[in-house]
């Protein structure tokens, strides 16, 4: 496990998952919020975001978590391990929320600068309907590489993961 990439729904754990491997493997971190979004949530070119993506993917050790869908493809190729946090809505739901409440107005660390926690309903929307909209097609790609994959459901999987790597 040298290159990781983490992805799941908004909510399911992405970036604490990947801060307590970074810490425990000794991995640099990157995390995709922070390059994608730049300040005032304002978003990176297409272009802007591949190249900052690309430089980061030269490291020949990382962890990357987000999923932004445009870059699976180039991710999974240089990545040995997937981890698929993929838990129900309720719990991402669950998650997101209280993620805006207790955070609304800070910004996070995995996250671009100047970039608050806000109250957004087409993020809450896209976390609602995640399983439906984007999930078949994140199923389907790393399917064709099941053996750097890992999927965790629940939290008996993940406290199993943990025990496994601690």
């Amino acid at each position: 496990m040298e290159r990781i990439m983490i992805i799941g729904c908004p909510g399911s754990g992405k970036s604490t998952l990947a801060v307590k491997l970074a810490e425990k493997l000794k991995l640099p971190l990157i995390h995709l919020d922070k390059l994608y979004w730049k300040e005032g949530w304002v978003e990176s070119s297409a272009q802007e975001f591949s190249e900052k993506l690309e430089k980061a993917l030269e490291q020949t050790r990382w962890i990357i978590d987000g999923n932004y869908g445009a870059t699976i493809r180039q991710r999974l190729e240089k990545a040995d391990t997937v981890i698929f946090l993929d838990y129900s809505r309720y719990l991402c739901m669950e998650r997101a929320i209280k993620r805006i409440i207790f955070g609304y107005g800070k910004t996070r660390s995995d996250m671009g600068d100047g970039c608050p926690e806000r109250m957004d309903l087409d993020f809450l929307k896209y976390i609602w309907f995640f399983r439906k909209n984007n999930r078949p097609g994140l199923a389907e790609m790393i399917a064709k590489t099941p053996e750097k994959v890992i999927i965790i459901r629940n939290r008996k999987e993940y406290q199993c993961f943990f025990k496994k790597i601690f």
